[in-house]
Formats: C-alpha cells, structure tokens, sequence
C-alpha cells in the first residue's frame, strides 16, 4: 500500500502571502471600497468610473470588515500566528480573485 505524506502549511509564509494581498491586491480595494461607499449609496458600482482615488492597498480594518472580523484577527493571520479557517481562506480568494494555491505555503 502507498505511503503518503502530509502537507503541513506553514503559517509564517502563507500569513504574509495574506499581508501582501492586502498590500497589493487591487480586487480587494475595489471590493472594500464598494462595500462601504455602496452602502452609503455613494457608489454606483462602477468602480471604471470611480470618482474616489484609489491605491491597491487597504487597512487591516478594511479587511476586517469584508470579513466580519476583528483587526487584531487579520493582524494574527498575517502574521502566522492563527491559522485561517477553511471558509476565510475559499472568501480570501474568491473577494483576492487569486487561487488558493497562490496563498498557502507549505513546509518543505
């Protein structure tokens, strides 16, 4: 019968994947952006035709935000120091439009 051998994320490395995504992605800003202007009904949507300037960049609070979690939450899953649920990770790509293998690291 086969061996296998386990993957083993390691958290370090895939937390500061997440920290770059929040630092570089602009799929993220634009969804945080209209998450909170839509609301307003400050937004029509459009974010082509955004009248707000934008960098690719958003807050830990941001962030926190689409996820409905806490700042200190965000700051732990980038720093390796919490594992993010199954769940957070699928709705980190999908609000990121990246693919779950762009995110997670794993021990060698």
């Amino acid at each position: 019968m086969p061996t296998f051998k386990r993957k083993i994320i390691d958290w370090d490395k895939t937390g500061y994947n997440l920290e770059q995504l929040r630092i570089t992605n602009p799929a993220l800003r634009k969804k945080s952006c209209r998450s909170r202007t839509f609301e307003a009904g400050e937004c029509e949507g459009d974010c082509d035709r955004c009248r707000y300037e934008m960098d690719n960049s958003i807050s830990r609070a941001e962030l926190a935000q689409i996820f409905g979690v806490s700042e200190h939450v965000i700051y732990s899953w980038e720093r390796g120091r919490t594992p993010v649920g199954v769940e957070d990770l699928l709705l980190y790509c999908d609000v990121a439009e990246v693919a779950l293998s762009d995110i997670l690291v794993f021990l060698p």
